[in-house]
C-alpha cells in the first residue's frame, strides 16, 4: 500500500465522491470534514506522529473505538453526535473498501462497529407565554436586536431548522399575500411555508434597515457576513436568561433554536392539523419523526382520554391490580 494513500483517498473522498459523484449538500460535507479533523488529530496524538505523517493503516478499528470513547467521555458529546462522527468515518472506509483491496480487512472491521442506541427524551417545547417572553427581549432599536427578533419570529412561524432560516435570501420570500418563504432543507429538499403577515412585515422592515441583494443572506452579523448558528445560540441564551427573570420555568428547559421547531410541531398537533401535513410543513423524511410531537403534547393526550366513553372507563382496578400474589411476583422481577 502506498505511503501517501491516505491523503489521496481523503482528497478523492471529499472532492470527487462527496462533491461531484454524490452531490451532497455543503452542510453534510462540513459535518464530515469536522468529524475527520477531530479523528485525525486524535490519532495523531495517540500514535505520536503529526497528521501529515499518518498512514491509512494507522486508522485501525482500535483507534476508531478509542476515538468514539474519547469524544463521549472527554468532550462530553451526546450519543447522537457520537453516532454522527462514526457515520462520517464509516462512509470513508466504505469508499476505501472499493478502491484499496489490500485494506479490505481493515475496512470491514471498522464497518462492523455498531451505532450506539440511545433513549429517546421528551421533546422540549415552549408555550405561547414563554415564546412571547423570549421575543420581547431583543432590543429592536438596534440592528442586531431587530435582526434577532425577526429571526426568532421566523423560526416560531415556520418551524425551520436554524440553518434553513440562516440561508434565507430576499428572493426566497413572498411579501405580498399569501406571504410565504421557500426553505432549502436537508438533502437540498425545497419546501414552501406560509408565514403570517406580521412575519413578512418584520422581514421587510429588516431588509429596509439592512439592505441585501436578492441572492444574499437576509441574516448577517455586524460585519455584513452571514450569521452563524453558534452566534444565534449565544444570543438566544442571553434572551432566555433575561426572560427567565419573569418566567422562572424557563430555567428548567434547555432551549436552543431547534426548540422553536419543536414548539411549532407540538402546536400544529394540538391544533388538529393532519400529521402528514405537519410532516410536509417541517420537511421530515419520515412520519416517525413527526409522531414525536403527538407523543409530546400532554394536552392532546388528555383530549384523547376525554373522548373515551364513561362506560368504557374502569370503575375499579383492573383484575391484575386486585391480585396481590401477581403484584408481589411482578415486584420481585
Amino acid at each position: 500500500m502506498k505511503t501517501d494513500a491516505l491523503p489521496s483517498l481523503l482528497r478523492a473522498f471529499f472532492h470527487s465522491w462527496m462533491g461531484h459523484q454524490r452531490n451532497l449538500s455543503p452542510q453534510t460535507v462540513t459535518s464530515y470534514r469536522d468529524a475527520w479533523r477531530l479523528f485525525l488529530r486524535f490519532v495523531s496524538g495517540h500514535v505520536g506522529r503529526p497528521v501529515a505523517a499518518l498512514k491509512l493503516e494507522d486508522l485501525a478499528e482500535a483507534e476508531v473505538l478509542a476515538f468514539l470513547q474519547h469524544i463521549e467521555s472527554t468532550r462530553s458529546v451526546s450519543i447522537g453526535t457520537r453516532n454522527c462522527r462514526l457515520a462520517a468515518i464509516r462512509s470513508f472506509f466504505r469508499f476505501v473498501a472499493e478502491r484499496e483491496p489490500a485494506a479490505s480487512s481493515q475496512c470491514a472491521a471498522i464497518l462492523r462497529i455498531p451505532t450506539k442506541k440511545t433513549s429517546s427524551r421528551d421533546v422540549c417545547y415552549l408555550d405561547e407565554e414563554e415564546v412571547a417572553a423570549i421575543l420581547r427581549q431583543p432590543d429592536r432599536s438596534t440592528p442586531e436586536g431587530q435582526r434577532d427578533h425577526a429571526l426568532l419570529s421566523l423560526l416560531y412561524n415556520t418551524g425551520a431548522r436554524i440553518q434553513e432560516a440562516l440561508d434565507l435570501r430576499p428572493m426566497d420570500v413572498r411579501f405580498k399575500a399569501p406571504a410565504q418563504v421557500r426553505l432549502v432543507g436537508k438533502g437540498r429538499k425545497e419546501r414552501v411555508c406560509p408565514i403570517w403577515d406580521e412575519t413578512a412585515q418584520l422581514l421587510a422592515a429588516l431588509l429596509k434597515r439592512i439592505p441585501r441583494g436578492e441572492d444574499e443572506r437576509v441574516f448577517v452579523n455586524r460585519y455584513g457576513q452571514p450569521l452563524g448558528a453558534a452566534g444565534v445560540r449565544y444570543r438566544l441564551d442571553q434572551y432566555v436568561d433575561a426572560a427567565a427573570k419573569s418566567l422562572p420555568a424557563l430555567v428548567k428547559k434547555k432551549i436552543t433554536p431547534h426548540t422553536f421547531r419543536h414548539t411549532v410541531g407540538v402546536a400544529l398537533v394540538s391544533a388538529g392539523v393532519d400529521i402528514t401535513v405537519i410532516r410536509n410543513w417541517l420537511g421530515h423524511a419520515s412520519l416517525d419523526t413527526t409522531n414525536h410531537y403527538a407523543r409530546a403534547n400532554l394536552e392532546t393526550k388528555r383530549r384523547a382520554l376525554e373522548k373515551l366513553g364513561k362506560t368504557t372507563r374502569p370503575d375499579k382496578p383492573p383484575r391484575w391490580r386486585r391480585n396481590a400474589d401477581l403484584l408481589s411476583w411482578l415486584d420481585s422481577l
